[in-house]
């Protein structure tokens, strides 16, 4: 086999919010001479910082961190955008014989990265002009009861306020006449340009939970509300996407008055433990990631070397799961 066609290996840290990520893959980059890309769809935006639990700066200070701070709060990023840049990078990291370690919790972009997306033609401005403005009108929630009719799959994966998603599904059915979810499945996912290796990291429920409702009040703590504030001041529209994720849409509820601060923090942890756990249902079905507790990390190390010096795919530990 020629250098040209052996694929790049790469090494996935994926996981729920708030259970260690960052931490397990600044480790894993260290032992094996990594640099890091950021697959968390909230972390490429700037100025964005607290409510998304970015890596701090003494930590990017010890390993380089791809794709963080790459566009600004109103501006559209997907995952088609995101497997574009990432691959990019990873062929760039592979070329100087550093180790891509991608680490995050947004299983779509995961997933484009490493499989591609299903091609669809551009999507009709008049559809989603038409979209845009019956969201404007009668709201995100009569949309995604529309969606849910239609797709209950996407429904199931969509919140109810991510409105550019599920204009996105919504105009997928008007333009193609199968729903997103029908695309996903007939593309298969089955394009592989990379060999990877998926570590998962899980932890019990219960301690799970008890830490991300301690995150959610050390973001409070450390000024979340003076953040979304400042968005808000130069022209961020709440309603964007960005806008709309976890804890921004809450303190933009609470600013604007729509929700009194105690209910705001307690739907915001709320939320958190519900994404957490769609994230982890997400994660299950991949058969092929390897389980572990962040803190114990380093008891994939072995297995991790031996995929880095092999020329056959891992095998995945199904027991293990």
């Amino acid at each position: 086999m020629s250098l040209a066609t052996v694929k790049p290996k790469l090494i996935v840290i994926c996981g729920p919010t708030g259970i260690g990520k960052t931490s397990a893959a600044i480790d894993v980059a260290e032992t094996f001479t990594g640099e890091i890309i950021n697959a968390d769809s909230m972390q490429v935006y700037r100025s964005m910082n607290i409510g998304t639990a970015k890596p701090t700066v003494a930590e990017r200070a010890r390993i380089p961190h791809h794709l963080v701070d790459v566009v600004d709060p109103d501006e559209d990023f997907d995952a088609a955008r995101f497997s574009l840049q990432a691959r990019k990078i990873v062929h760039e990291l592979t070329r100087r014989r550093i180790i891509p370690v991608v680490a995050g919790g947004t299983g779509l972009y995961i997933k484009a990265l490493l499989y591609g997306l299903f091609q669809t033609d551009p999507p009709d401005p008049a559809i989603r002009r038409k979209l845009r403005a019956e969201a404007e009108t009668i709201g995100s929630d009569a949309l995604h009861r529309r969606l849910k009719d239609i797709d209950p799959a996407a429904a199931a994966r969509i919140h109810t306020r991510d409105t550019f998603r599920i204009i996105r599904a919504l105009e997928t059915v008007v333009a193609t006449g199968k729903s997103i979810t029908d695309h996903h499945l007939r593309h298969g996912f089955r394009e592989s340009p990379f060999r990877s290796l998926k570590v998962g990291l899980d932890m019990d429920r219960k301690r799970l939970y008890e830490r991300i409702n301690s995150r959610v009040d050390a973001m409070i703590t450390a000024g979340l509300v003076e953040e979304v504030r400042d968005l808000l001041k130069r022209g961020v529209d709440g309603r964007k996407k960005a806008m709309r994720a976890l804890g921004y849409r809450h303190m933009v509820d609470f600013l604007s008055g729509r929700l009194p601060w105690d209910e705001a923090v307690r739907i915001m942890k709320r939320d958190t433990r519900r994404f957490a756990k769609r994230q982890l249902s997400w994660f299950r079905a991949d058969k092929e990631i390897e389980w572990c507790t962040p803190d114990n990390i380093s008891a994939l190390y072995p297995k991790i070397q031996a995929f880095l010096e092999s020329s056959e795919p891992p095998r995945p530990n199904i027991a293990g799961q």
